[in-house]
């Protein structure tokens, strides 16, 4: 089988199925695990990482206000790696490129290549698309075994975080310039982590909000998780919001709790990482409950 993964958190599934050897081609965004380092690239983003968070949304705005994908896909480098299936998505326009655009550039492509979008709204519906995979790559007995380790994970999390005697009030951004309140599996993993996600909407995707309904909702604890970023990235940015009205009075920075996460790693990708992020995020929030050494660089207080 030869595969081609236009999606990051599908290529962290190919790969923990053992399934690297077969992966012939992956978007620009695939950087994880270390194995895939030199398989052809085949996609490239309009934008740049690093450019400022603003300039990032208008530039992306831009292209899908005006019909535009967010991405180039090289075609000609597609037809040559004749692969049997493809991976990508629909769910997000910035996240990768889209089901349609990869239609269109597999036109080239024999009539069996298989094209599967992986639309996950929750956690559950990526432990589902393990097994998608799985099934699709003859690999279906190690996808069970894999969903089975995560999903004792995410169960082991909401067991410890029932302990907890109180519900912190959570604010999880995902974008800083303009604002934009985590979505999708976001709010599920502040609820199973202990906590009350006072912005998200579970299942639903992210969305841009006035920063006065962030300083409403008076958080306890601030997440910040901007989609692509490390916690680096999120530092050099922090202006954006410190330079805000009403900054310092938001219970969260009053008392600390302000986190910088490896949002690219453990929050962003719908892959098997997200048990990872489930077990940093409640680390954050109720910390006297969760105390176990996290991966290095994943979450940063500020």
């Amino acid at each position: 089988m030869r595969i081609v993964s236009l999606l990051p958190s599908a290529t962290e599934i190919v790969c923990a199925l053992g399934l690297a050897d077969v992966l012939v081609g992956v978007s620009h965004d695939c950087d994880f695990p270390p194995e895939i380092q030199g398989k052809p690239v085949l996609s490239e983003a309009i934008v740049g990482t690093a450019m400022p968070s603003g300039a990032i949304e208008d530039r992306i705005r831009g292209a899908i206000h005006k019909g535009k994908s967010v991405y180039h896909l090289d075609e000609a480098a597609l037809a040559r790696l004749d692969p049997d299936l493809i991976l990508t998505q629909e769910l997000c326009a910035v996240c990768a490129p889209s089901y349609t655009l990869v239609k269109q550039a597999a036109k080239l492509l024999d009539a069996e290549t298989r094209i599967v979008s992986l639309e996950p709204h929750g956690l559950l519906d990526v432990l589902d698309n393990i097994l998608l995979v799985g099934e699709l790559t003859g690999t279906a007995r190690r996808a069970e075994i894999l969903v089975d380790r995560l999903r004792g994970r995410i169960e082991a999390v909401k067991a410890r975080a029932a302990e907890a005697v109180s519900r912190p009030r959570v604010a999880c951004l995902e974008w800083l310039e303009p604002v934009y309140v985590g979505g999708h599996w976001v709010p599920e993993m502040v609820t199973i982590a202990g906590g009350l996600d006072v912005l998200g909407r579970r299942g639903e995707p992210s969305f841009a909000i006035e920063w006065a309904t962030v300083t409403s909702a008076r958080p306890e604890v601030l997440a910040l998780m901007p989609c692509g970023f490390d916690v680096g990235r999120i530092r050099s940015e922090m202006d954006l919001l410190t330079a805000r009205p009403g900054w310092l009075d938001l219970p969260a920075v009053r008392s600390g709790r302000v986190y910088l996460t490896d949002a690219s790693s453990y929050f962003s990708r719908p892959g098997p990482r997200l048990a990872d992020g489930l077990e940093i995020l409640a680390a954050a929030i109720h910390p006297e409950i969760f105390g176990r050494p996290l991966p290095v660089g994943a979450l940063e207080r500020m």
